[in-house]
Protein backbone atom coordinates (compact mmCIF):
# COMPACT_ATOMS: atom_id res chain seq x y z
CA UNK A 1 0.00 0.00 0.00
CA UNK A 2 1.20 3.95 -1.23
CA UNK A 3 0.49 5.87 1.29
CA UNK A 4 2.05 9.79 1.20
CA UNK A 5 1.26 12.03 4.42
CA UNK A 6 2.45 13.80 7.32
CA UNK A 7 2.86 10.54 9.83
CA UNK A 8 4.48 13.46 12.71
CA UNK A 9 1.23 15.61 12.74
CA UNK A 10 0.32 16.60 16.13
CA UNK A 11 -2.27 18.59 15.29
CA UNK A 12 -5.42 18.84 12.78
CA UNK A 13 -3.82 22.16 11.42
CA UNK A 14 -0.61 20.05 10.51
CA UNK A 15 -2.15 17.26 8.44
CA UNK A 16 -1.90 17.12 4.87
CA UNK A 17 -4.59 18.66 2.44
CA UNK A 18 -3.76 15.68 -0.34
CA UNK A 19 -2.57 12.41 -0.02
CA UNK A 20 -1.61 9.86 -2.64
CA UNK A 21 -3.58 6.10 -1.62
CA UNK A 22 -2.74 3.44 -3.77
CA UNK A 23 -4.11 0.39 -1.14
CA UNK A 24 -4.08 -2.64 -3.11
CA UNK A 25 -3.69 -3.25 -6.78
CA UNK A 26 -5.86 -2.16 -9.84
CA UNK A 27 -8.83 -4.04 -10.16
CA UNK A 28 -9.96 -5.29 -13.26
CA UNK A 29 -12.72 -2.35 -15.13
CA UNK A 30 -15.64 -2.62 -17.11
CA UNK A 31 -13.64 -1.89 -20.14
CA UNK A 32 -10.33 -2.35 -21.68
CA UNK A 33 -7.74 0.12 -21.67
CA UNK A 34 -8.42 0.78 -25.40
CA UNK A 35 -11.67 1.42 -25.00
CA UNK A 36 -11.55 4.36 -22.05
CA UNK A 37 -8.65 5.55 -24.59
CA UNK A 38 -11.24 5.87 -27.31
CA UNK A 39 -13.08 7.74 -24.80
CA UNK A 40 -10.38 10.25 -23.48
CA UNK A 41 -9.19 10.62 -27.17
CA UNK A 42 -13.22 12.09 -28.11
CA UNK A 43 -12.92 14.55 -25.30
CA UNK A 44 -9.18 15.56 -26.30
CA UNK A 45 -10.65 16.38 -29.42
CA UNK A 46 -13.23 18.54 -27.81
CA UNK A 47 -11.01 20.27 -26.19
CA UNK A 48 -9.00 20.42 -28.88
CA UNK A 49 -11.94 22.07 -30.84
CA UNK A 50 -12.88 24.80 -28.59
CA UNK A 51 -8.64 25.22 -27.53
CA UNK A 52 -9.13 24.15 -23.69
CA UNK A 53 -6.17 23.31 -21.55
CA UNK A 54 -7.69 20.65 -19.55
CA UNK A 55 -11.09 19.09 -18.83
CA UNK A 56 -12.61 19.24 -15.11
CA UNK A 57 -15.72 16.46 -14.99
CA UNK A 58 -17.81 16.85 -11.72
CA UNK A 59 -20.48 14.91 -13.19
CA UNK A 60 -21.79 11.20 -11.84
CA UNK A 61 -22.11 10.01 -15.54
CA UNK A 62 -18.83 11.55 -17.25
CA UNK A 63 -16.47 10.70 -14.40
CA UNK A 64 -18.02 7.72 -14.75
CA UNK A 65 -17.55 7.23 -18.60
CA UNK A 66 -13.97 8.34 -18.77
CA UNK A 67 -12.64 6.40 -16.13
CA UNK A 68 -15.68 3.84 -14.64
CA UNK A 69 -15.27 4.99 -10.81
CA UNK A 70 -18.82 5.80 -10.00
CA UNK A 71 -18.96 7.99 -6.37
CA UNK A 72 -21.08 7.62 -3.77
CA UNK A 73 -21.86 11.56 -3.30
CA UNK A 74 -22.79 12.23 0.75
CA UNK A 75 -21.97 15.69 0.77
CA UNK A 76 -18.54 15.85 -1.32
CA UNK A 77 -17.28 16.69 -4.62
CA UNK A 78 -15.30 14.79 -6.85
CA UNK A 79 -14.06 15.55 -9.96
CA UNK A 80 -12.04 14.10 -12.95
CA UNK A 81 -9.42 15.96 -14.36
CA UNK A 82 -8.37 15.06 -18.13
CA UNK A 83 -5.51 16.43 -19.68
CA UNK A 84 -3.71 16.17 -23.16
CA UNK A 85 -2.07 13.52 -22.03
CA UNK A 86 -3.86 11.81 -18.90
CA UNK A 87 -6.57 11.56 -16.31
CA UNK A 88 -6.42 11.92 -12.59
CA UNK A 89 -9.72 11.46 -10.69
CA UNK A 90 -9.79 14.23 -7.51
CA UNK A 91 -12.02 11.93 -4.68
CA UNK A 92 -12.96 12.07 -0.89
CA UNK A 93 -10.28 10.76 1.73
CA UNK A 94 -13.63 9.10 3.10
CA UNK A 95 -13.58 6.20 0.43
CA UNK A 96 -9.80 5.46 0.92
CA UNK A 97 -7.62 3.45 -1.90
CA UNK A 98 -11.35 2.21 -3.88
CA UNK A 99 -11.13 5.06 -6.38
CA UNK A 100 -7.93 4.45 -7.27
CA UNK A 101 -8.09 0.83 -7.25
CA UNK A 102 -11.63 0.82 -9.47
CA UNK A 103 -10.64 3.57 -11.97
CA UNK A 104 -8.98 3.85 -15.07
CA UNK A 105 -5.95 6.57 -14.74
CA UNK A 106 -3.99 8.55 -11.54
CA UNK A 107 -5.69 9.61 -8.40
CA UNK A 108 -5.56 12.64 -6.03
CA UNK A 109 -7.24 12.28 -2.63
CA UNK A 110 -8.56 14.71 -0.47
CA UNK A 111 -9.02 15.39 3.31
CA UNK A 112 -11.53 16.92 5.41
CA UNK A 113 -8.77 18.80 7.89
CA UNK A 114 -9.38 22.10 5.69
CA UNK A 115 -11.96 23.77 3.89
CA UNK A 116 -12.24 23.46 -0.03
CA UNK A 117 -8.90 21.29 0.18
CA UNK A 118 -11.29 19.71 -3.07
CA UNK A 119 -10.80 22.62 -5.28
CA UNK A 120 -6.97 22.59 -3.95
CA UNK A 121 -6.68 19.27 -4.96
CA UNK A 122 -7.60 20.24 -9.26
CA UNK A 123 -5.36 22.61 -8.63
CA UNK A 124 -2.60 20.22 -7.65
CA UNK A 125 -3.38 18.06 -10.61
CA UNK A 126 -2.82 20.42 -13.32
CA UNK A 127 0.64 22.07 -11.19
CA UNK A 128 1.58 18.47 -11.48
CA UNK A 129 1.34 18.16 -15.33
CA UNK A 130 2.67 21.77 -15.48
CA UNK A 131 -0.77 23.20 -16.68
CA UNK A 132 -1.15 26.80 -15.81
CA UNK A 133 -5.01 26.98 -17.29
CA UNK A 134 -6.22 29.65 -18.73
CA UNK A 135 -9.40 28.05 -20.63
CA UNK A 136 -10.99 25.02 -18.44
CA UNK A 137 -13.85 23.20 -19.52
CA UNK A 138 -16.30 22.58 -17.44
CA UNK A 139 -20.06 20.62 -17.45
CA UNK A 140 -22.79 23.49 -16.90
CA UNK A 141 -26.02 21.68 -17.23
CA UNK A 142 -25.00 19.51 -13.94
CA UNK A 143 -22.18 22.35 -12.33
CA UNK A 144 -24.10 24.11 -8.98
CA UNK A 145 -23.30 27.52 -9.03
CA UNK A 146 -21.67 27.51 -5.93
CA UNK A 147 -19.33 25.04 -6.79
CA UNK A 148 -18.65 26.87 -10.40
CA UNK A 149 -18.01 30.05 -8.13
CA UNK A 150 -15.50 28.17 -5.99
CA UNK A 151 -13.83 26.60 -9.32
CA UNK A 152 -13.57 30.05 -10.96
CA UNK A 153 -11.73 31.21 -7.73
CA UNK A 154 -9.51 28.55 -7.81
CA UNK A 155 -8.70 30.05 -11.12
CA UNK A 156 -9.21 33.58 -11.35
CA UNK A 157 -7.19 33.54 -14.95
CA UNK A 158 -9.31 31.04 -16.89
CA UNK A 159 -12.22 31.09 -18.72
CA UNK A 160 -14.86 28.32 -17.89
CA UNK A 161 -15.91 26.90 -21.21
CA UNK A 162 -18.98 24.29 -21.53
CA UNK A 163 -18.21 20.79 -23.07
CA UNK A 164 -21.25 19.32 -21.68
CA UNK A 165 -23.29 19.18 -24.45
CA UNK A 166 -20.18 17.96 -26.82
CA UNK A 167 -19.44 15.08 -24.41
CA UNK A 168 -23.15 14.15 -24.27
CA UNK A 169 -23.04 13.44 -28.54
CA UNK A 170 -20.01 11.64 -27.89
CA UNK A 171 -21.70 9.15 -25.12
CA UNK A 172 -24.24 9.00 -27.54
CA UNK A 173 -22.78 6.64 -30.13
CA UNK A 174 -21.93 3.54 -28.12
CA UNK A 175 -18.84 0.79 -29.04
CA UNK A 176 -18.94 -2.71 -29.02
CA UNK A 177 -18.06 -3.11 -25.84
CA UNK A 178 -20.25 -0.63 -24.56
CA UNK A 179 -23.25 -2.82 -26.50
CA UNK A 180 -22.24 -5.85 -25.18
CA UNK A 181 -23.04 -4.47 -21.28
CA UNK A 182 -26.06 -3.18 -22.56
CA UNK A 183 -27.49 -6.49 -24.46
CA UNK A 184 -26.52 -8.35 -20.82
CA UNK A 185 -28.63 -5.45 -18.68
CA UNK A 186 -31.91 -6.33 -20.83
CA UNK A 187 -31.41 -10.05 -20.90
CA UNK A 188 -30.95 -9.58 -17.04
CA UNK A 189 -34.05 -7.67 -17.02
CA UNK A 190 -35.87 -10.30 -18.62
CA UNK A 191 -34.81 -12.60 -16.27
CA UNK A 192 -36.28 -9.67 -13.33
CA UNK A 193 -39.86 -9.80 -15.05
CA UNK A 194 -40.15 -13.99 -15.49
CA UNK A 195 -39.42 -13.64 -11.85
CA UNK A 196 -41.86 -10.99 -11.08
CA UNK A 197 -44.29 -12.61 -13.09
CA UNK A 198 -43.84 -15.62 -11.80
CA UNK A 199 -44.53 -14.03 -8.00
CA UNK A 200 -47.76 -12.14 -8.84
CA UNK A 201 -50.88 -13.72 -6.91
CA UNK A 202 -53.74 -11.91 -5.00
CA UNK A 203 -52.98 -10.79 -1.54
CA UNK A 204 -49.01 -10.15 -2.33
CA UNK A 205 -47.87 -6.51 -1.93
CA UNK A 206 -45.99 -4.08 -4.03
CA UNK A 207 -42.87 -3.97 -2.00
CA UNK A 208 -42.54 -7.73 -1.99
CA UNK A 209 -43.28 -8.34 -5.78
CA UNK A 210 -40.41 -5.96 -6.53
CA UNK A 211 -37.66 -7.16 -4.05
CA UNK A 212 -38.02 -10.65 -5.90
CA UNK A 213 -37.33 -9.10 -9.29
CA UNK A 214 -34.49 -6.82 -7.80
CA UNK A 215 -33.08 -10.03 -5.97
CA UNK A 216 -32.81 -12.57 -9.30
CA UNK A 217 -31.45 -9.28 -10.97
CA UNK A 218 -28.99 -8.36 -8.65
CA UNK A 219 -28.18 -12.32 -8.87
CA UNK A 220 -27.71 -12.59 -12.28
CA UNK A 221 -25.51 -9.13 -12.25
CA UNK A 222 -23.27 -10.87 -9.85
CA UNK A 223 -22.92 -14.15 -12.01
CA UNK A 224 -21.61 -11.91 -14.98
CA UNK A 225 -20.05 -9.34 -13.75
CA UNK A 226 -18.03 -11.11 -11.07
CA UNK A 227 -15.56 -8.15 -11.00
CA UNK A 228 -17.24 -5.34 -10.51
CA UNK A 229 -19.49 -3.71 -8.13
CA UNK A 230 -23.29 -4.61 -7.08
CA UNK A 231 -25.21 -1.68 -6.23
CA UNK A 232 -28.25 0.28 -7.54
CA UNK A 233 -30.26 -2.32 -9.61
CA UNK A 234 -33.93 -1.71 -8.48
CA UNK A 235 -37.91 -2.55 -9.33
CA UNK A 236 -40.75 -0.09 -9.87
CA UNK A 237 -43.74 -2.50 -9.50
CA UNK A 238 -47.31 -0.61 -9.60
CA UNK A 239 -50.97 -1.89 -8.93
CA UNK A 240 -54.30 -0.32 -9.54
CA UNK A 241 -54.12 3.94 -8.97
CA UNK A 242 -49.95 3.69 -8.40
CA UNK A 243 -49.80 2.65 -11.98
CA UNK A 244 -50.90 6.26 -13.40
CA UNK A 245 -47.37 7.60 -12.91
CA UNK A 246 -43.95 5.81 -14.81
CA UNK A 247 -41.57 6.66 -11.95
CA UNK A 248 -43.86 5.53 -8.75
CA UNK A 249 -41.97 3.65 -6.49
CA UNK A 250 -43.36 0.30 -4.83
CA UNK A 251 -45.73 0.73 -2.00
CA UNK A 252 -47.30 -1.80 0.61
CA UNK A 253 -50.87 -1.75 -1.09
CA UNK A 254 -51.85 -5.58 -1.90
CA UNK A 255 -52.85 -6.92 -5.27
CA UNK A 256 -56.55 -7.05 -6.01
CA UNK A 257 -58.11 -9.59 -8.79
CA UNK A 258 -59.11 -7.11 -11.67
CA UNK A 259 -55.48 -5.01 -10.69
CA UNK A 260 -53.95 -3.24 -13.94
CA UNK A 261 -49.95 -4.00 -12.72
CA UNK A 262 -47.04 -2.14 -14.18
CA UNK A 263 -43.80 -3.78 -14.08
CA UNK A 264 -40.15 -2.03 -14.64
CA UNK A 265 -37.14 -4.08 -14.07
CA UNK A 266 -33.94 -1.68 -13.92
CA UNK A 267 -30.58 -3.69 -14.06
CA UNK A 268 -27.38 -1.74 -12.87
CA UNK A 269 -24.71 -3.15 -14.63
CA UNK A 270 -21.76 -0.87 -13.56
CA UNK A 271 -23.60 2.36 -14.06
CA UNK A 272 -25.00 1.12 -17.05
CA UNK A 273 -29.42 1.52 -16.85
CA UNK A 274 -31.68 -0.47 -19.20
CA UNK A 275 -35.11 -1.29 -18.57
CA UNK A 276 -37.83 -3.81 -19.29
CA UNK A 277 -41.51 -2.51 -18.99
CA UNK A 278 -44.77 -4.01 -19.46
CA UNK A 279 -48.34 -3.47 -18.32
CA UNK A 280 -50.03 -6.40 -17.06
CA UNK A 281 -53.53 -7.29 -15.29
CA UNK A 282 -54.30 -9.77 -13.09
CA UNK A 283 -57.53 -11.37 -13.76
CA UNK A 284 -59.25 -10.73 -16.97
CA UNK A 285 -59.54 -6.89 -18.16
CA UNK A 286 -62.66 -5.35 -18.54
CA UNK A 287 -63.78 -4.13 -22.17
CA UNK A 288 -62.58 -0.60 -21.73
CA UNK A 289 -58.90 -1.65 -20.09
CA UNK A 290 -58.53 -3.68 -23.19
CA UNK A 291 -58.85 -1.54 -25.94
CA UNK A 292 -56.61 0.77 -24.16
CA UNK A 293 -53.79 -1.46 -24.08
CA UNK A 294 -54.16 -2.66 -27.46
CA UNK A 295 -54.15 0.81 -28.42
CA UNK A 296 -51.05 1.25 -26.38
CA UNK A 297 -49.71 -1.97 -28.25
CA UNK A 298 -50.85 -0.41 -31.78
CA UNK A 299 -48.08 2.70 -31.07
CA UNK A 300 -45.62 0.63 -29.60
CA UNK A 301 -45.30 -2.14 -32.42
CA UNK A 302 -45.52 1.14 -35.21
CA UNK A 303 -42.98 2.68 -33.12
CA UNK A 304 -40.27 -0.23 -33.22
CA UNK A 305 -40.94 0.04 -37.08
CA UNK A 306 -39.89 3.38 -36.88
CA UNK A 307 -36.42 2.75 -35.41
CA UNK A 308 -33.84 2.78 -38.05
CA UNK A 309 -30.91 4.67 -39.01
CA UNK A 310 -31.89 8.02 -40.65
CA UNK A 311 -34.98 8.24 -38.90
CA UNK A 312 -35.32 11.69 -37.03
CA UNK A 313 -36.43 11.61 -33.41
CA UNK A 314 -39.41 14.43 -34.00
CA UNK A 315 -40.68 12.91 -36.80
CA UNK A 316 -41.26 9.06 -35.22
CA UNK A 317 -42.49 11.35 -32.32
CA UNK A 318 -44.95 12.83 -34.80
CA UNK A 319 -46.61 10.03 -36.67
CA UNK A 320 -47.07 8.20 -33.02
CA UNK A 321 -48.57 11.17 -32.19
CA UNK A 322 -51.51 10.68 -35.23
CA UNK A 323 -52.13 6.67 -33.69
CA UNK A 324 -53.19 8.28 -30.30
CA UNK A 325 -55.11 11.36 -32.14
CA UNK A 326 -57.47 8.70 -34.19
CA UNK A 327 -58.60 7.10 -30.82
CA UNK A 328 -59.02 10.59 -29.01
CA UNK A 329 -56.04 9.70 -26.43
CA UNK A 330 -53.31 12.44 -27.25
CA UNK A 331 -53.59 14.40 -23.77
CA UNK A 332 -53.54 10.95 -22.42
CA UNK A 333 -49.56 10.70 -23.02
CA UNK A 334 -47.31 11.26 -20.13
CA UNK A 335 -44.07 11.65 -21.78
CA UNK A 336 -41.71 11.31 -24.77
CA UNK A 337 -41.97 7.95 -26.72
CA UNK A 338 -38.06 6.55 -25.91
CA UNK A 339 -34.73 7.71 -24.68
CA UNK A 340 -31.03 6.86 -25.14
CA UNK A 341 -29.17 4.31 -22.96
CA UNK A 342 -25.61 4.24 -21.26
CA UNK A 343 -24.28 5.74 -18.22
CA UNK A 344 -27.41 6.92 -17.05
CA UNK A 345 -29.59 6.05 -13.60
CA UNK A 346 -32.90 7.42 -12.01
CA UNK A 347 -30.50 10.01 -9.46
CA UNK A 348 -27.74 10.62 -12.36
CA UNK A 349 -27.06 11.03 -16.41
CA UNK A 350 -28.77 11.92 -19.34
CA UNK A 351 -28.66 12.12 -23.16
CA UNK A 352 -30.90 14.69 -24.11
CA UNK A 353 -29.86 14.74 -26.92
CA UNK A 354 -31.11 11.32 -27.83
CA UNK A 355 -34.92 11.74 -26.98
CA UNK A 356 -37.78 10.80 -29.09
CA UNK A 357 -39.51 13.94 -28.71
CA UNK A 358 -41.07 16.71 -30.81
CA UNK A 359 -38.59 19.45 -29.62
CA UNK A 360 -35.41 16.52 -30.81
CA UNK A 361 -34.71 16.65 -34.69
CA UNK A 362 -31.82 14.60 -33.71
CA UNK A 363 -30.80 11.67 -36.74
CA UNK A 364 -30.88 8.10 -35.49
CA UNK A 365 -27.68 6.69 -36.40
CA UNK A 366 -25.67 3.08 -36.01
CA UNK A 367 -24.15 2.64 -32.94
CA UNK A 368 -27.24 4.39 -31.13
CA UNK A 369 -29.43 2.58 -28.55
CA UNK A 370 -32.73 3.89 -27.78
CA UNK A 371 -36.07 2.85 -26.35
CA UNK A 372 -39.50 2.43 -27.69
CA UNK A 373 -42.00 3.01 -24.67
CA UNK A 374 -45.34 4.72 -25.23
CA UNK A 375 -47.38 5.43 -22.22
CA UNK A 376 -50.92 6.46 -21.49
CA UNK A 377 -52.31 7.24 -18.48
CA UNK A 378 -56.61 7.28 -18.18
CA UNK A 379 -57.75 9.22 -14.70
CA UNK A 380 -58.85 7.03 -11.89
CA UNK A 381 -62.80 7.19 -12.12
CA UNK A 382 -62.71 6.54 -15.59
CA UNK A 383 -63.37 3.54 -17.63
CA UNK A 384 -60.13 1.63 -18.00
CA UNK A 385 -58.19 3.91 -15.13
CA UNK A 386 -54.66 3.29 -14.79
CA UNK A 387 -51.34 3.92 -16.73
CA UNK A 388 -50.23 1.76 -19.71
CA UNK A 389 -46.99 1.17 -20.76
CA UNK A 390 -44.32 -1.17 -23.01
CA UNK A 391 -40.75 -0.60 -23.04
CA UNK A 392 -38.37 -2.35 -25.31
CA UNK A 393 -34.49 -1.68 -26.01
CA UNK A 394 -33.13 -1.44 -29.73
CA UNK A 395 -29.62 -1.16 -31.12
CA UNK A 396 -29.53 0.86 -34.37
CA UNK A 397 -27.34 -1.10 -36.61
CA UNK A 398 -26.32 -0.17 -40.60
CA UNK A 399 -29.20 -2.81 -41.74
CA UNK A 400 -31.94 -1.44 -39.15
CA UNK A 401 -32.19 -1.81 -35.00
CA UNK A 402 -31.87 -5.19 -33.21
CA UNK A 403 -34.39 -5.51 -30.54
CA UNK A 404 -32.78 -6.59 -27.53
CA UNK A 405 -35.99 -7.01 -25.09
CA UNK A 406 -37.49 -10.37 -25.70
CA UNK A 407 -40.17 -10.56 -22.51
CA UNK A 408 -43.75 -11.30 -24.23
CA UNK A 409 -46.05 -7.52 -24.51
CA UNK A 410 -49.94 -6.94 -24.88
CA UNK A 411 -52.83 -9.40 -23.84
CA UNK A 412 -51.70 -12.09 -25.43
CA UNK A 413 -49.06 -12.77 -22.67
CA UNK A 414 -49.45 -10.57 -19.95
CA UNK A 415 -52.96 -10.95 -18.11
CA UNK A 416 -52.44 -13.80 -14.88
CA UNK A 417 -55.14 -15.87 -14.48
CA UNK A 418 -54.39 -17.11 -11.14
Amino acid sequence: MTISTSSAATNVSELERLKTLHNGSKQKLTFSDAEFERRLNGLRRIMAEKNLDAVVLTSYHNIKYYSDYLFTYFGRSYALVVTADDSVSITANIDAGMPWRTSYGDNIVYTDWRRDNFYFGIQEALNRRGIKATRLGVEDDTLPVLLRDKLQAAFPDATLTDVSQAAMRQRMIKSAEEIEVIKHGARIGDLGGEAIKAAITEGITEYEVALIGTEAMVHEIARTFPDQEVRDTWVWFQSGINTDGAHNWATTRKLQQGDILSLNCFPMTSGYYTALERTLFLGEPDARSLELWNVNVEVHERGLELIKPGAVCKDIAAELNEIYISHGLLANRTFGYGHSFGVLSHYYGREAGLELREDIDTVLEPGMVVSMEPMITVPDGQPGAGGYREHDILVIDENGAENITKFGYGPNNNIINP
